[in-house]
């Protein structure tokens, strides 16, 4: 029994009820959704200009189309070559990124049914403006601070169970060649997307996807990716993706992908991958690629300004009156303080220096005082003493 549409939405929307608000989530390493289908909960960071690009060949072996006007089915095979390409940043928001996914390709198909023909076609076969916004992020133990019990520290913590959660919302146009257009015009696509930490090293990446909402065409599907990273250049990943369609008479898709990526620098990321595709027709379709992706990082942290506690000094904030606070300081004068908080230039005075010798005992300083001036009035009195004993010397 395939899922019904308007169940998946709903589900969709219940889930981004219950999740929380997140908080930043920049990295310093190239953050890339290559080679994989899917796609993490975090964006790139405000300020970041992300390319992420790639060539791939693509074999298709036996495919369904069905025109839902006329009811009828349309297999056939082909063959493409193209260029896919994908433009992310995050503005605003450290948690909101804006994205455009779009595919140029080339194509040749050989119909069977219902008649034999063949048909090809070059431009986009994919062009999708895209938002998404990080709503809730999990806090890990860091459990390298951990030095009294080897256990404890080397301990699977529970929480890395409750994933990162991100919703995503986007409108697929229809400036497609004429191969890939919905007759149906523009249309919907919506995503739940989650990522768990399992370790340092795995992590688990799950999506849920709504397609084509609201048109014929609408699907269904699933992503489920595992990527390890075997050291800090070097990663490799594998990847389900199953397709659930709501076209009658089209049967459901599964792929299995697999492939690796290389950290050229913390801006640079290259990657190979192949996938094929296992359905109900026996199909033996099969994709590979590579590519690279880069950033251009003018990302700057918030300073955090935290405040001071209540037996700390601080400087107080003057208060500023009903009129100040209407005209947003324009009229304040010479205030000691800005509108933004900064402080305004201030006139200095010369201030008087102190001592810094140690304080005297006033009753001891009197004492040798008083003791200064008796010891010179003896000695004048000597003086006069022996002035008189010479003089009488001399006239004797």
């Amino acid at each position: 029994m395939k899922p019904s549409p308007k169940s998946f939405f709903l589900t969709f929307l219940v889930i981004i009820s219950l999740v929380h608000v997140a908080s930043a989530q920049y990295t310093e390493v190239i953050n890339s959704r290559r080679p994989g289908f899917s796609d993490s909960p975090y964006s790139v960071g405000t300020k970041v200009y992300q390319v992420e690009g790639g060539l791939f060949y693509k074999n298709v072996g036996n495919y369904v189309l069905s025109d839902p006007d006329t009811q009828q089915s349309f297999f056939f095979a082909s063959t493409s070559f193209g260029t896919d390409v994908m433009l992310r940043t995050g503005q605003f928001l450290e948690k909101l990124e804006f994205n455009l996914d779009m595919a140029i390709l080339s194509e040749n198909r050989d119909y069977s049914k219902p008649i034999d023909s063949s048909a090809s076609g070059f431009g986009f076969s994919k062009l999708t403006l895209g938002a998404k916004y990080l709503v809730y992020k999990p806090e890990y133990t860091d459990k390298s601070k951990e030095i009294r019990s080897w256990k404890k520290r080397h301990s699977f913590d529970k929480r890395r169970l409750i994933p990162a959660v991100g919703v995503y919302a986007g409108l697929n146009t229809n400036l497609l060649t004429d191969l890939y257009k919905n007759p149906d015009g523009i249309s919907g696509r919506f995503a739940i997307f989650t990522q768990n930490d399992i370790s340092e090293r795995l992590i688990i990446l799950l999506n849920f996807i709504s397609d084509f909402v609201f048109t014929d065409r609408w699907e269904n599907s699933y992503i489920i990716t595992a990527t390890y990273a075997i050291n800090p250049k070097l990663s490799v990943f594998g990847e389900n993706q199953g397709f659930f369609r709501t076209t009658p008479g089209i049967p459901n898709d599964f792929q299995w992908g697999a492939g690796g990526a290389y950290l050229i620098n913390k801006d640079m990321q290259a990657d190979l991958s192949a996938r094929m595709i296992l359905d109900e027709r026996g199909d033996n379709t099969y994709i590979i690629g590579g590519g690279i992706s880069w950033r251009l990082d003018r990302h700057r942290d918030r300073l955090i300004v935290n405040k001071t506690n209540n037996d700390e000094e601080g400087i107080e904030k003057p208060k500023r009156s009903f009129f100040d606070t209407i005209t947003f300081g324009l009229f304040a004068g010479k205030n000691q303080y800005s509108q933004n908080g900064k402080m305004r230039e201030v006139k200095t005075r010369n201030a008087k220096t102190r001592s810094l010798e140690p304080p005297v005992n006033k009753k001891a300083r009197k004492a040798r005082k008083k003791q200064n001036k008796r010891m010179v009035k003896e000695q004048k009195k000597r003086e006069k003493a022996e002035k008189k004993h010479n003089k009488k010397s001399e006239k004797d």
